[in-house]
């Protein structure tokens, strides 16, 4: 009795993290309802036309599109905000309310803002934000993209074994429960690695928070984390617990 007492606690943390990292992924597939609120990244731009402006001392036009249903990477025009998921991600020309348009989803897609900023602006402006920052990680898509890319897959494998350790944890038999600590185990150490990897690649690419232009004016970008790392993490908590009970249910259980 006391190892089906353990495992029920296993697998309502098991159901816990497998909800949490579902929610990570739905992050930014759409720009409405509760995706929209989801993201792993978001990049506020809203402050670098003035940025621009007090830089060459002349009136900045035709940095910014308004328009909320221009698609991304056409050259229309930056949006405001920007927001990352693991699918895609989502410019919005206003964030209360979030009014916007994503991108086509793709598996596994890089994190990628600055990329991301130029595919947006007219070729005059790409020119100069090429020219203005330089010498950060921000612009690194390489080593962001190859973080990000790999951590999802990561996140995937962990949210994979982490429905398996809840399904198997649910048929009463030694073996079965042994089997659900080894994929709760192993699904901690993909959501750590994977959490860490987002983590470390938007604490990088931050360092655009820090930029000025010319000698004291900040550049207006800002990187910040979003909701679904958080998520990742509370999935990555939940799993850990769960394998202490899962644990003691292989070694208890009498069935």
């Amino acid at each position: 009795m006391r190892g089906e007492i353990c495992v029920g606690f296993a697998s309502l943390f098991s159901l816990a993290a497998l909800l949490l990292l579902i929610f990570t992924h739905v992050g930014q597939t759409s720009h409405s309802g509760v995706a929209s609120q989801i993201a792993m990244a978001k990049v506020n731009v809203s402050g670098y036309g003035q940025a621009l402006a007090k830089g060459f001392g002349d009136p900045i036009d035709g940095l910014y599109t308004f328009n909320a249903t221009a698609p991304l990477e056409a050259d229309l025009g930056l949006r405001q905000f920007y927001e990352f998921g693991m699918y895609s991600y989502c410019g919005y020309t206003s964030d209360s309310p979030k009014t916007g348009i994503c991108t086509n989803h793709t598996t596994a897609r890089r994190y990628e803002p600055y990329n991301a900023l130029l595919a947006d602006m007219q070729a005059n402006y790409s020119i100069f934000t090429d020219a203005i920052i330089l010498g950060t990680t921000f612009r690194n898509s390489g080593t962001l993209g190859s973080h990000t890319h790999s951590a999802y897959y990561l996140l995937l494998l962990g949210t994979i074994c982490c429905g398996l350790a809840l399904i198997l944890g649910l048929i009463k038999h030694t073996l079965t429960f042994l089997l659900s600590a080894f994929f709760a185990l192993v699904a901690t150490l993909f959501v750590l690695v994977g959490s860490a990897l987002w983590t470390v690649a938007i604490n990088e690419s931050a360092d655009i928070n820090r930029f000025v232009v010319g000698s004291s004016i900040p550049l207006g970008i800002t990187v910040s984390t979003g909701t679904g790392l958080y998520l990742a993490w509370a999935a990555f908590a939940c799993l850990f617990v769960s394998c202490i009970p899962y644990v003691i249910s292989t070694c208890t259980y009498r069935g």
